[in-house]
């Protein structure tokens, strides 16, 4: 898909991940039309080429548990009263959403990242599904009641509980998103999930940090026609907190390397991360990215990676 601006044709974007959702929270005062807090805005996305954007419930770990539900909900609610109030920004709920975006506007997606906020209340997670989210991951980086995540020592797999949530998405057709899983709990969602992917993940076999997926889960995921989305997380993409484009090009070569070249998208996880890749600091920059992209790439395999890949693979 390509967007016109005037006389300019730009590449669309679908991106699988970002953290607005929860910079509006704990900041009632951002704006999303153009506001510097934020590395995503309806401008930027605009500008940009952003076509469908993932917007991610994650509720940071200071909130008390028994606030986490109300929290989620209260999310909800700025998505839907300050996202989808925007004239230009429509809600996705399935691939004939996509398809149906006009030339001006654009996706917003509702996602999960982690299931803290649920608890063991299945009933909790059927509401969020009610109120549109379309992707649900399991944990962050710690245990819940669900499964452990990729910082969690134990570093157990999916619960019982696990199974009944993994059970229901793919009852309900929605991704279930490996992002932020123990290695152990990787594996076991990945022999239950009808739809997986991993929104914003990279390549451990060249960054070994907890959260990147190793040769073998990137090969199984993909056999399971899951999508890889990488991210830009300066830690995920080499060692330290400075990175640059070409190790988000590493990053995607590897993949490739692995059978992924129909299978890979982006994750930005902007607005979640506070260390930038270089020349890439908000949703504004892609265009940096691109170029690269176009230089070095095939222009089919440039569209799959920015658009198609993630589209296509859309459960419902």
């Amino acid at each position: 898909m390509k967007v016109k601006q005037g006389r300019r044709i730009i590449l669309a974007i679908f991106d699988a991940h970002c953290d607005v959702l929860m910079k509006m929270f704990i900041d009632p005062d951002i704006s999303f039309l153009d506001s510097d807090k934020l590395h995503i805005t309806k401008r930027g996305l605009l500008d940009a080429g952003g076509k469908v954007q993932c917007f991610a419930i994650y509720i940071p770990e200071k909130v008390h548990p028994d606030m986490r539900f109300q929290s989620a909900l209260a999310m909800v609610d700025i998505f839907h009263e300050k996202i989808l109030s925007e004239p230009e920004m429509k809600f996705i709920r399935s691939k004939a959403d996509i398809d149906n975006l006009k030339e001006k506007e654009i996706g917003a997606m509702l996602t999960l990242e982690g299931c803290d906020c649920i608890g063991n209340d299945i009933l909790k997670l059927k509401t969020l599904l009610h109120l549109g989210v379309s992707s649900v991951g399991l944990t962050w980086n710690y245990a819940n009641l669900v499964a452990d995540g990729a910082l969690e020592t134990r570093g157990s797999g999916l619960t019982r509980f696990g199974t009944e949530v993994v059970t229901l998405l793919n009852e309900q057709s929605i991704w279930c998103d490996l992002s932020h899983l123990s290695e152990a709990g990787f594996w076991d969602t990945l022999k239950r999930a009808d739809f997986p992917i991993a929104s914003h993940s990279n390549a451990n076999n060249l960054c070994s940090h907890p959260r990147n997926l190793k040769d073998s889960q990137i090969k199984a995921l993909l056999q399971k026609n899951g999508v890889i989305g990488v991210t830009f997380v300066p830690q995920f993409l080499s060692s330290g907190y400075s990175a640059s484009i070409k190790d988000i090009l590493n990053h995607i070569d590897h993949i490739c390397s692995l059978g992924g070249e129909k299978q890979i998208g982006f994750g930005s996880d902007f607005d979640g991360i506070e260390h930038m890749v270089d020349k890439l600091a908000s949703f504004n920059d892609y265009h940096n990215l691109i170029n690269e992209l176009n230089r070095l790439y095939s222009s089919e395999f440039v569209k799959g990676l920015l658009f198609e890949n993630f589209t296509r693979n859309f459960p419902c």
